[in-house]
């Protein structure tokens, strides 16, 4: 086991005998929700992956230790903690360890120690993608190049449609890393349903998404393999709608010069203010659905 990492009792035993286990990142709680909706909805998606027969491993770093399992303490004080806690990608992590400091993980990260725990399948909102104007910006998303190389299934709503989704499907067609609509051959866009861009499958039942995956595992091929799976119709937000607060957002992002990492996270709380926090009720319930199904997969690939 690396020496840097923690796995909580209850994950090392749940993988010791075999029983299914799904990765939690952590960004969503200190830099995607407010305190106290970040707590509230982290045990909550822990509680429903419970319920769904998997054990849940939210991840996280802190005080330099990589932890694969957080106490209800740790996930209160990352939430408490909010944005003063550092969002960690791959580049962060040797700094973050050696200075003893603490880090909420993104997709990319989780991934990363998800994969050192021996842990195959992860429950998250969206991905990052490429972002709008990466033509000029070369602004990318981590997550992609994760995807590319490190052997997870990542269920998620699609990529947040504050990107450029049909960029993002072309990185990930290049990295050979499979994009699987749930019940759905289009890819879905976070808050909606639909985004006008087609998956590369559609799969219908978590034992055969499990049965891609173990696959993909048996014949040595590396990296994930996206699960997309749109927002429950009840849920589903207008997309003329949220497009429009998207754009209005992203314009404001230009005009103040936000960028990198600190680019989704202004993004989304503005997108909130916009829409009078309709936004974080649609995030919340998508992030429940996918936690849902990242758990009754994660538990068919633990039939084997």
């Amino acid at each position: 086991m690396n020496k840097y990492l923690d796995i909580s009792p209850e994950v090392k035993a749940a993988l010791d005998a075999g029983k299914p286990v799904v990765a939690l990142e952590s960004t969503i709680i200190s830099h995607g929700m407010p305190y106290p909706q970040n707590v509230e909805t982290a045990l909550t998606v822990e509680r429903t992956i419970r319920e769904n027969g998997a054990v849940p491993a939210t991840i996280a770093i802190i005080g330099g230790r990589l932890k694969a399992g957080l106490s209800p303490e740790e996930i209160e004080y990352l939430g408490k903690e909010g944005t003063k806690v550092t969002k960690a990608s791959r580049r962060d992590l040797p700094v973050l360890v050696a200075r003893g400091a603490d880090g909420a993980t993104t997709v990319a990260t989780t991934m990363i120690i998800a994969a050192m725990a021996g842990i195959k399948v992860f429950a998250t909102g969206g991905i990052g993608g490429v972002h709008r104007g990466a033509e000029t910006t070369m602004d990318i998303s981590a997550d992609l190049e994760e995807l590319a190389g490190t052997p997870v299934m990542v269920v998620c709503a699609g990529a947040k449609s504050i990107l450029d989704l049909g960029l993002t499907l072309e990185y990930l067609e290049t990295k050979g890393v499979p994009v699987i609509g749930y019940g759905t051959y289009e890819l879905p866009a976070f808050y909606t349903r639909k985004s006008g861009f087609g998956v590369d499958y559609r799969i219908d039942t978590p034992a055969e998404l499990a049965a891609a995956f173990r696959a993909k595992l048996d014949m040595g091929l590396r990296g994930g393999m996206l699960v997309t799976n749109p927002i429950p119709e009840e849920y589903s937000m207008d997309p003329d709608y949220i497009n429009g607060a998207i754009d209005e957002a992203v314009k404001e992002a230009e005009a103040l010069g936000i960028h990198g990492k600190a680019t989704t996270p202004f993004l989304l709380a503005k997108i909130k203010d916009i829409t009078g926090g309709d936004s974080l009720e649609a995030n919340i319930k998508l992030v429940l659905n996918n936690a849902t199904l990242a758990a009754k997969t994660a538990a068919e690939l633990a039939k084997a």
